[in-house]
């Protein structure tokens, strides 16, 4: 049985609450592709939420048992129980879980098993993360299991800001210009802020999971955003050598 907790801020801590703007949330991801059940795992984190993982069924029911997620993302093809058959056993824990199955097969005909035996919803592989997403926020306000506080546009490091809303980044007053991925990039490294993020990490939130490219595009990008960000002014930016890099308060 393999079950881990994870949560908002960082792997393998104790089970306690993300800290950030959707608070008390929590999400099992079921799924046997470990850097599938990561990616997905890391996009939840990087919402905020609390993140419980399984590799397969009965870790997954032992999960909802011990932890009573507030949502579940579960894969249908496992390799002791079937998704169905899981979705049932979660649903004698809790009748109210809301479920999303992930399947590779998108026969109307799997769509209509999953849909009957209970699941909220139905995302067939490969998937878009963001839609992913999308899709576990409707599912938590529709079943009230979280309700969105008022959103606040501006995410704050130092004398970096950056909006959310109108795209516009400014640091100590002075506005900074930037190319929509360089504000994609700045705006993870922003929420994770003072967090060392893998090369692999931006890549899967950045470029999403099914870019193509490698890591140096991730190495071109910091760059750029360097020059903006931290060229003449005390740096922001910083390399962990063999491990990734951190944005954080300038000293």
């Amino acid at each position: 049985m393999e079950v881990t907790m994870t949560t908002a801020r960082g792997r393998m801590q104790t089970q306690t609450k993300a800290e950030g703007k959707k608070p008390d949330v929590t999400v099992l991801v079921v799924d046997d592709e470990p850097n599938l059940l990561e990616l997905v795992a890391s996009a939840v984190r990087y919402e905020g939420f609390d993140v419980i993982t399984s590799l397969n069924g009965r870790g997954a029911v032992e999960a909802a048992r011990q932890h009573r997620p507030d949502v579940v993302i579960l894969d249908v093809m496992l390799p002791d129980l079937s998704g169905f058959e899981v979705l049932r056993k979660l649903h004698e824990i809790d009748e109210s879980i809301p479920v999303i199955f992930l399947t590779a097969r998108d026969a109307v005909e799997d769509r209509i098993a999953g849909i009957t035996v209970g699941a909220d919803d139905y995302l067939t592989k490969p998937f878009n993360i963001e839609e992913l997403m999308a899709r576990v926020r409707g599912l938590l306000r529709r079943s009230r299991r979280w309700v969105e506080e008022e959103h606040d546009p501006t995410i704050v490091v130092g004398d970096l800001a950056l909006n959310e809303d109108s795209y516009e980044v400014t640091r100590g007053g002075d506005d900074i210009h930037l190319t929509a991925t360089e504000f994609e990039l700045l705006r993870f490294l922003m929420r994770n802020a003072k967090k060392v993020m893998s090369k692999a990490q931006i890549l899967d939130h950045v470029w999403h999971y099914d870019f193509g490219g490698e890591v140096n595009v991730v190495e071109l990008y910091i760059s750029y955003l360097r020059k903006k960000i931290d060229r003449g002014r005390e740096p922001m930016i910083h390399t962990v050598r063999g491990v990734g890099y951190v944005l954080k308060p300038a000293a």
